[in-house]
């Protein structure tokens, strides 16, 4: 091509073009060069270069007029509008150099020979030659434009991007950054466009974008073009995928499904529709269907890891899929740049204390609390509104918002998912915030006081008034290495990830208790004899919940594995102890169906519960699910890791009784590595440590239940309260005797429980004593470890 300065195709373009070409154009152009051979499908396509760009200025003598509008807005004889539009119209209005113009138009041409038709339809897309430096990371200021069809229709697309150069938002942005607004040139990407509209598309990391945990890829997907991921206009499905087991036989590492609303869909327009494209709404199937089948979410994280082992950093990527073809495409990646840059020897931690009640809820992002006086703005016409310091509450941003949103406490949305803009520019500020609430801007009024709270997990909860909370900072660098192992107990699948920095050695207490409260939220047997519910709320309730699946049984499963997987990614390669549901018979009774399965127990603490229900036929049909999910948790989706725990089994008969329940479901001891546990809790499984030890590899002492039965003590009593002390003569007698009986016979021990962290002495003695493992919240982790040094410094 004669005017290769001007035009570049994208088989011509690598990274190191970023001057030539901006960081998005010259990124295209090395996957499509480095790339294609290992799976990564590019759509085809060219650039139009920085020279290009300032020929243009230079053919219509822009520079002059530009500099001058600047001038005099920086002088406050114009306002930042006036000056905009002012430059955006004039550069609108130019003529292109006849260069120019009959490179794009040839290269246009080849691109439509190449796809087979006379005009091919193409994304016209601007890449600022700052935009994705190191310093300069906000990409997506600049404009693009979709299902752009015709030389002329190109060529008027072409002179908007470089006029987006001069939005409101693009001149703050830059003189908020130092960048001299005429150092910084624009390069247009003309690429075939991809019928997404009649697919699907979205963005996707490799890497998590709340902890910086960078074993998962995290995919969002829609309905149609892509535009309403990005700007936050719809909320999304989302997908969690383990990259260490990509490619390994016969593993299904999808540690996370999440169903999202999808409320519209962007499709391509009508010949003679103003715009080439248009939002609708989706239908009541697609609003219930997941967007990518499990096999194409794998073929996508499996190309995020691709594109990221290439440019050896955490990765930001756009993607679409084809509705024609059904062929998943990568239509832009560049460096992700806010966890990527976190550092690894600190974690700030944020705790909720008293606060009022939750009053919106929706997806967090950033892991803080923050407190402050809502200002609500429907219209980004009104962002001169703003009161500086307040939670900023709209229904959706976009790059219009940026400087507004920069001096919010907080930013509460109704649309959105984790990729959207708001969540992106939100972490890029470091402001907490929760999109996707659905009705903030209905619920919530100007001035009201709110507590603005992304600490506890997946689900950002805003409270009313000015709550209560706490910020510690977690200094990672001098953690000290134990003999003694210290692991974490963990419940919560969404906030397991938080703690991923910590170096502990697994996690020693898994609690499923809480995934099936609060997923799952159904009784089991419930969901294995629905046909006999007789209420009619929880008949409707069931059938929401377990939407999509066929066997309301398979819900239980596939939903508790899923769970589960979370918190065994976190700990993998070291092992992640799952003890198995412990609920007492009237907190089972609370789940939905539960009280026409469960008896009114006098004493549920030491009545119907742990090992005595896992092969009684009242339940051992629930119990079997729990199996089957911990089965699918190690041999699909690949988490070894996982051991399994029993609790509170009162003697060596009810052991065996619940180990062949676990052997008809394929969990057999031995098998595959699988280990079995024992909690030790009951003054039996002291007493006859030996015999637990032939059935169990290992004991996990739970000091609140063996306090409670040794000291004879109920732990819910309020007026007992002050006897209730593991560092008791005769809890501490227990304890030393099964951790020396155990080692006898070569079984190990553990303990899980707070006393550690409390009591400095209780960690000494169990050292003493020669545990081999303790395990505690993730708050006391530091603490214990520093107390099990000191301890075992002193031995």
């Amino acid at each position: 091509m004669a005017t290769k300065k001007e035009v570049i195709p994208f088989d011509s373009l690598r990274r190191e073009d970023v001057a030539l070409v901006g960081g998005k154009n010259s990124s295209l152009g090395e996957m499509v060069q480095e790339l294609g051979a290992k799976g990564i499908q590019v759509p085809p396509g060219f650039a139009t270069t920085s020279d290009a760009y300032r020929m243009f200025l230079e053919e219509n003598n822009l520079t002059e007029a530009i500099a001058g509008y600047l001038a005099d807005y920086d002088a406050d004889k114009i306002s930042l509008h006036v000056a905009g539009q002012s430059i955006r119209d004039t550069i609108v209005a130019g003529d292109w150099p006849a260069s120019t113009e009959a490179a794009i138009r040839e290269a246009y041409r080849d691109l439509s020979k190449r796809a087979g038709v006379p005009e091919v339809s193409v994304a016209v897309r601007s890449s600022a030659t700052a935009e994705d430096l190191p310093d300069a990371s906000f990409a997506g200021q600049q404009e693009t434009y979709l299902n752009v069809s015709g030389e002329e229709e190109l060529l008027t697309a072409c002179r908007k991007c470089y006029a987006s150069l001069f939005t409101d938002r693009a001149i703050t942005y830059r003189k908020l950054r130092g960048f001299n607004h005429l150092d910084v040139a624009l390069s247009v990407g003309v690429q075939q466009m991809v019928r997404s509209d009649i697919g699907g598309s979205g963005v996707m990391f490799s890497i998590d974008t709340e902890t910086g945990f960078d074993k998962v890829v995290l995919i969002s997907a829609a309905w149609g073009l892509g535009e309403n991921v990005v700007q936050g206009a719809v909320t999304p499905d989302e997908f969690q995928v383990y990259k260490p087991f990509l490619g390994k036989a016969g593993v299904k590492p999808i540690i996370e499904k999440k169903l999202g609303a999808k409320e519209i869909k962007m499709i391509y327009a009508g010949p003679d529709a103003p715009n080439p494209v248009r939002n609708v709404p989706t239908s009541k199937a697609e609003r219930g269907k997941f967007v990518l089948s499990d096999d194409e979410v794998l073929d996508l994280a499996q190309q995020a890891a691709t594109i990221e082992a290439h440019y050896g950093q955490p990765m930001d990527m756009e993607w679409a899929k084809d509705g024609v073809t059904g062929k998943l495409f990568i239509v832009q990646a560049r460096p992700e740049t806010v966890q990527s840059r976190v550092s690894a020897g600190s974690l700030r931690r944020y705790t909720i204390g008293a606060h009022g009640p939750v009053v919106v809820s929706g997806l967090s992002v950033g892991e803080q609390v923050a407190t402050g006086r809502v200002c609500l703005i429907e219209d980004v016409k009104d962002i001169d509104d703003f009161v500086d310091g307040s939670v900023l509450v709209t229904s959706t941003t976009d790059p219009d918002w940026v400087p507004v949103m920069k001096r919010a406490s907080a930013i509460i949305t109704d649309h959105g998912g984790r990729t959207s803009h708001a969540a992106i520019v939100s972490r890029e500020l470091g402001v907490p915030a929760i999109v996707g609430c659905g009705d903030a801007t209905h619920v919530l009024h100007d001035e009201q006081e709110v507590t603005v709270c992304c600490a506890e997990g997946d689900e950002g909860r805003v409270y009313d008034g000015f709550a209560e909370f706490t910020v510690e900072d977690l200094n990672l660098d001098a953690v000290p290495e134990t003999k003694t192992k210290v692991m974490l107990n963990l419940a919560n699948p969404a906030i397991a990830a938080r703690w991923w920095r910590l170096p502990i050695d697994g996690v020693g207490l898994a609690r499923m208790e809480f995934v099936i409260s609060n997923t799952i939220r159904v009784h089991p047997m419930a969901l294995l004899h629905f046909s006999d519910i007789r209420e009619t709320e929880v008949r409707e309730e069931i059938e929401t919940l377990t939407r999509g699946y066929e066997d309301k049984a398979e819900y239980f499963v596939d939903q508790l594995a899923l769970g589960l997987s979370r918190i065994a990614a976190v700990a993998y390669p070291n092992p992640m102890i799952l003890r198995l549901s412990d609920f007492k018979t009237n907190e089972y009774a609370d789940l939905l169906g539960g009280r026409q399965f469960e008896p009114v127990e006098s004493n549920p603490m030491i009545g119907w519960r742990g090992a005595s229900r896992y092969y009684d036929l009242a339940y051992v049909e629930g119990f079997r699910l729990e199996c089957r999910a911990i089965r699918r948790l190690r041999e699909e989706a690949g988490f070894d890791n996982v051991l399994v725990m029993v609790p509170f089994c009162r003697t060596p008969e009810e052991a065996d009784r619940v180990l062949a329940v676990m052997a008809e479901e394929g969990l057999v001891r031995g098998s595959n590595g699988l280990q079995i546990y024992v909690m030790c809790e009951v003054p039996s499984n002291v007493i006859l440590a030996e015999e637990f030890a032939k059935r169990f590899d290992g004991f996990s002492i739970g000091s609140n239940d063996l306090t409670q039965l040794t000291l004879g003590i109920d732990r819910d009593s309020d007026r007992l309260a002050p006897l209730f002390d593991e560092r008791h003569a005769a809890v501490q007698w227990m304890i030393r005797s099964v951790i020396e009986r155990a080692h006898g016979v070569g079984a190990k021990v553990g303990l899980c429980g707070q006393a550690p962290s409390n009591y400095p002495e209780f960690a000494r003695r169990l050292v003493e004593f020669g545990i081999d493992s303790i395990s505690v919240t993730p708050d006391s982790f530091l603490k214990v470890k520093g107390h099990v040094a000191e301890a075992e410094g002193q031995r």
